[in-house]
């Protein structure tokens, strides 16, 4: 008997306590208080990216000096800047569509800055911030190429692209009688159409441009018959960095650091009404 009371006691104790932990918590963070993956990056003293090293715009290799550039590696060096007030705080890792979940998932990565289309699918396995640039699906064609349009892939039409990607999926899905070849990664997918093993080659339309500065014997044709809104993409259930990212791009959307980085890559300014400079 006697321990039954000392033991209701202990439990009425507990009771007590717990709602005065919880405010603690609650209050701690509402203080400012890093916690999570933003705390692990600042104790690490870098952040991790994945970016592309095979994508000429947002992020490419320089095979000569081992540099890594474009659009999406400005972003992360921003990134790094706004948390640790020096963009060389940075540790970029090569990913491909394929690789890029699994290695955030395992932990390899803190976020994916690397063309990452946000779709439901994927929001089963990542948390998605808000877009930062808009493209849309498109064809690349060597000059004087019959192909001319979305139209133009028939049956039996080769189409190149990369696996793992979202025009992967829809190019079965629109033409389901084109034979669809996958390559691991941009660079085989565009040598395999300058061979001759593919008629066409399809991926985001701003991908496709890169390769035409690449190379302007192959030209995009047709218009985007889809939308593809990127998205910087955390481990799931990861709130906490998802919302200091977000703001983080409201940041520079409006202090000019976003249209600077636009203009570098694409050489023009950033649509104003498109969704790339709101958020979603």
């Amino acid at each position: 008997m006697k321990f039954m009371q000392i033991y209701k006691r202990y439990l009425k104790g507990i009771c007590l306590l717990l709602p005065m932990l919880i405010l603690a918590g609650c209050n701690n963070n509402s203080s400012g208080t890093d916690t999570g993956t933003l705390a692990a990056i600042k104790e690490r003293g870098k952040l991790i990216v994945g970016v592309k090293y095979d994508t000429n715009l947002f992020g490419l290799k320089d095979p000569a000096t081992g540099d890594v550039n474009g659009f999406d590696v400005d972003i992360a060096k921003a990134l790094a800047k706004k948390i640790f007030g020096d963009e060389n705080k940075l540790e970029l890792k090569s990913v491909v569509s394929k690789t890029r979940i699994p290695m955030l998932q395992q932990g390899d990565i803190d976020a994916i800055i690397a063309t990452m289309t946000i779709t439901p699918e994927r929001g089963k396995q990542v948390l998605f911030t808000d877009s930062y640039f808009d493209a849309g699906q498109s064809l690349l064609v060597k000059k004087g190429s019959p192909i001319k349009s979305i139209k133009d892939i028939k049956s039996g039409v080769r189409v190149v692209t990369v696996k793992g990607s979202t025009p992967a999926k829809r190019i079965r899905k629109m033409v389901p009688g084109a034979t669809v070849l996958e390559f691991d990664n941009y660079q085989n997918a565009f040598m395999a159409l300058k061979t001759g093993k593919g008629d066409v080659l399809t991926t985001d339309n701003v991908i496709l441009m890169g390769m035409s500065r690449q190379d302007p014997k192959y030209v995009v044709v047709g218009d985007n018959f889809s939308d593809e809104p990127y998205g910087i993409a955390v481990r799931h259930g990861d709130v906490e960095f998802a919302d200091y990212i977000n703001k983080f791009l409201k940041e520079i959307k409006s202090d000019g650091t976003y249209d600077a980085i636009y203009k570098k890559w694409l050489g023009i300014a950033p649509p104003k009404n498109k969704e790339n400079n709101k958020s979603q």
